[in-house]
């Protein structure tokens, strides 16, 4: 939460040509992303709510860095178009697919309860390698100024087409491949929902508090 709270800001700092502190600040992101990852996977501490909130601070800052960099003129615009539309139209694609899958009764209440989960996104290679490319994008647009790099660099625009060509692919992979939205089964979701026993405390005769 802290990460999606932050964005905003260093896009305030990017637009503010405040670069180095704004290239900090995606360092420290960095750094608590990997961070919160180990936690989960050290002490088995995943839940369906983080699954959902970790990457969405990522594409918070993704999405914020892209509208930032291209309003700075850092970033060739045709490019934060193809990339914000890729989230826009994979955003509607979930909400639909969400409504779609979400066990009876279909309300708004259930429709919005994390702990109802009723599909499972399951990301694709190719999306895997898009979202790497665009976090090494948004890192070399971000230290050019710094390092007094040009944004007409042949490097940087050859990393650009391959980026934009990634995300092209990606997001027309997700929306025809079979393998990457999995609609749950009642035994997977039931596996999913937190028992009471598994969020008390227990007390020393092994019996919920």
């Amino acid at each position: 939460m802290a990460r999606i709270i932050s964005s905003p800001y260093i896009g305030h700092l990017i637009i503010q040509q405040e670069y180095g502190v704004a290239l900090a600040g995606c360092v420290i992101f960095g750094l608590t992303d990997a961070l919160d990852g180990y936690i989960a996977r050290k002490y088995n501490m995943k839940s369906f709510v983080g699954s959902i909130i970790d990457p969405a601070a990522d594409k918070v800052l993704m999405t914020t860095l892209t509208l930032a960099l291209a309003y700075d003129g850092l970033m060739p615009i045709a490019l934060a178009v193809v990339i914000i539309g890729r989230d826009v139209a994979l955003s509607f694609a979930a909400f639909f697919i969400r409504w779609a899958t979400l066990p009876a009764p279909k309300t708004l209440r259930r429709y919005f309860d994390l702990s109802i989960p009723s599909v499972e996104v399951r990301p694709t290679k190719i999306s895997k390698w898009n979202t790497a490319l665009q976090l090494l994008l948004m890192g070399a647009t971000l230290t050019s100024p710094v390092c007094g790099i040009p944004v007409d660099w042949i490097g940087l625009i050859c990393l650009q087409w391959i980026t934009g060509t990634t995300t092209v692919i990606s997001g027309v992979g997700y929306l025809t491949s079979k393998d990457a939205v999995h609609r749950l089964t009642k035994s997977e979701v039931a596996k999913r929902i937190p028992k009471p026993h598994d969020i008390l405390p227990k007390k020393k005769g092994g019996k919920s508090e």
